[in-house]
């Protein structure tokens, strides 16, 4: 399996690295690639810059996360960080996943999705990086499990992940939170979540073999 990119580039000509269909025509992001570059034009426009996060094309504003993309086999994904502070006024968006508390993301099943949405997803993006520019944070969900902020991004940004760790018990989900928790820098918590991703969808905790 090919690693996961650093460079967001490459995304839109390789794909994501996070399988071994990277670089093939196979690829999800092959099937996706005209539009998610519809995506990645409307996101440059209005003045977001581009980062590799995850493995995904990641949007940022004012050193906050703003919208990512994703492509699987029958769709691709826009989805929109911190989304509990999108107003959603045309009803337009929908979960990560069936256990997601929430609506934040964009589904497409065809390449002229993105083009027919432009305003609505210019709309949505100006309102995020509006709340960025300010500092708005979102909403606090109680919840049995103090999540840090990049295990949140990644389950919203991998339904597969965010559906695999909902089911665990909640022994297991404070495992991971917890030594996610002990690391100080963002990148080490970044680390342990891909090293942790293959334990949470066998159903184990984050200390289980």
């Amino acid at each position: 399996m090919a690693e996961m990119i650093t460079d967001p580039a490459v995304y839109f000509v390789k794909g994501c690295g996070r399988c071994d269909r990277f670089d093939t025509p196979d690829c999800s992001a092959a099937t996706w690639r005209a539009g998610q570059l519809k995506l990645r034009e409307i996101c440059l426009d209005m003045g977001l810059t581009e980062h590799a996060k995850w493995g995904h094309p990641v949007y940022m504003h004012a050193g906050r996360n703003i919208a990512m993309m994703g492509a699987f086999r029958g769709d691709f994904r826009f989805t929109f960080m911190n989304g509990s502070l999108l107003a959603d006024p045309e009803g337009v968006l929908r979960p990560a996943g069936p256990n997601s508390r929430v609506s934040n993301v964009l589904y497409f099943t065809d390449n002229d999705g993105p083009a027919r949405m432009e305003p609505i997803i210019r709309a949505y993006l100006a309102e995020l990086m509006a709340h960025a520019e300010r500092g708005t944070k979102p909403p606090k969900v109680e919840t049995e499990v103090e999540m840090p902020e990049e295990l949140i991004e990644a389950l919203d940004s991998d339904p597969e992940l965010a559906e695999a760790f909902y089911a665990l018990t909640p022994g297991r989900q404070k495992s991971y939170a917890f030594n996610l928790n002990q690391a100080k820098k963002p990148e080490t918590r970044h680390a342990r979540i891909e090293k942790f991703r293959p334990h949470i969808l066998a159903g184990k905790g984050a200390m289980e073999r």
